[in-house]
């Protein structure tokens, strides 16, 4: 069983900084390339950053920059730091795993049934 519990969203001013985390269980963590995803109601779902098993990062175009993907191997979490934030980035921010490759935006797409989601945490960003 796979479980991801995401926590620290909320309400920010435009220039300032969040950083989320996912908590997971140790095999899963272990196991498993990691990776942020956001989404706006009514807009598809998109990735943002992973992290692979060994370390290896990456991040989407649209958010390069302000974002450092990072995981704790003590206490197995993963976490999302967010600089700079703009009233547009302003989502449902997920935490997602899936045993293989992940570094691309579409690896996570070669079998959706695969991926495993958390519920989500809230970022508003307010100008």
């Amino acid at each position: 069983q796979v479980y991801l519990v995401e926590s620290g969203g909320g309400s920010v001013q435009a220039g300032e900084s969040l950083k989320l985390a996912c908590a997971t269980s140790g095999p899963s963590y272990m196991a498993a390339c990691m990776g942020w995803f956001r989404q706006v109601p009514g807009k598809q779902r998109e990735w943002i950053s992973s992290i692979s098993t060994d370390g290896r990062t990456s991040y989407s175009d649209s958010m390069k920059g302000r974002l450092t993907i990072s995981k704790d191997n003590a206490d197995f979490t993963l976490y999302l730091r967010m600089d700079n934030l703009k009233p547009e980035d302003t989502a449902m921010y997920y935490c997602a795993a899936r045993v293989g490759p992940c570094l691309n935006n579409g690896d996570w797409y070669v079998s959706p049934r695969s991926v495993f989601w958390g519920r989500g945490t809230q970022v508003t960003v307010s100008s």
